[in-house]
């Protein structure tokens, strides 16, 4: 019998809009069909895979439609936690049933499925006290102290271009579902989960979980996973073919492979922005230190190339 290989791929939710013309639910639908042909491919190579995927995008326009139908008809607003299971199950849907089109298509017997997960986070971290991640729509100087005031929202003003909410962004500390994540896996069930980095909740006084008003890193989060289940690949599938340094430069260099130290280098010379590939590396740096065996960064399409080495970023333990 061959060796279970197992993986933990990253689909980001930008992944699924591929510019301000395509950002229907048809057009993610499209998007992620692309993405499932590729991960199909994994599968089929004999990979066992959970995806975790990114909601930042599919969130705001929940947001939006919330608090336009709150103004225009009086309806209740989402809390966030609710917004975030919501997209969940949507982007698990087209993700889940793109793959059982493929795989019936290819007359594979695999099956996918999707678990709307929570993830604990600590109520003590330090992120509750400085809130950064934007998230809702711009408002007024006025409406956004008036929700300030009301809600106890934390607002900012945001470039000139208007006032948003900022929630906190804490670290992953456990996947509230990972026995039923690890029993579907086990049964050989594609397992789609911590969805947008997971719901995020607390254990309260009386020791309940509750949700709370907060985004996960869907990066932190995929890599808890992949270190949870014991992964032997942590592949995030991203909207750059490989990881650059000094990208956007004219000494733009791309990067074919590199080890935990040498990443950890370029993150100390400033080689990876903030808000887009230094999480991804600083993800990957935790699962390889935690005795994952590789990890790989590209695009969708490149999948299946970047596994036969010709293409993306591996990076590897010391």
């Amino acid at each position: 019998m061959a060796e279970r290989k197992l993986a933990v791929v990253a689909i980001g939710g930008n992944s699924l809009i591929k510019d301000k013309q395509h950002q229907t639910v048809q057009d993610q639908y499209r998007a992620a069909q692309e993405t499932c042909h590729h991960i199909a491919d994994m599968i089929a190579e004999g990979w066992d895979v959970a995806i975790g995927h990114g909601n930042g995008p599919q969130v705001g326009f929940i947001l939006r439609r919330s608090e336009i139908a709150a103004k225009v008809a009086g309806m209740h607003e989402l809390p966030l936690d609710v917004c975030g299971a919501d997209s969940q199950g949507a982007i698990g849907y087209a993700l889940q049933q793109n793959l059982a089109n493929e795989f019936r298509r290819r007359g594979m017997q695999k099956s996918a499925a999707t678990v709307v997960t929570q993830v604990l986070v600590d109520r003590d971290d330090p992120a509750f006290q400085n809130p950064s991640k934007p998230i809702g729509t711009f408002m007024e100087e006025a409406e956004a102290k008036e929700r300030a005031a009301k809600d106890g929202w934390v607002v900012v003003e945001d470039a000139g271009r208007g006032w948003r909410r900022v929630v906190p962004s804490p670290l992953p500390q456990e996947i509230v579902e990972l026995d039923a994540v690890r029993e579907l896996l086990d049964a050989g069930i594609i397992t789609i989960t911590v969805g947008g980095g997971g719901i995020p909740v607390i254990r309260n006084a009386d020791g309940n979980l509750e949700g709370v008003a907060a985004v996960i890193d869907k990066d932190f989060a995929s890599s808890l996973l992949a270190r949870s289940i014991g992964a032997d690949l942590f592949l995030i599938s991203t909207a750059v073919e490989q990881v650059y340094l000094n990208y956007n430069t004219p000494e733009q260099q791309a990067i074919a492979q590199m080890t935990v130290s040498e990443a950890k280098r370029y993150m100390e010379e400033g080689h990876f922005a903030k808000g887009s590939m230094l999480p991804k590396i600083q993800a990957i740096i935790w699962f390889l230190e935690s005795g994952g065996r590789e990890a790989i960064i590209t695009n969708p399409e490149n999948i299946t190339r970047a596994l036969k080495g010709e293409t993306g970023t591996r990076i590897l333990p010391d």
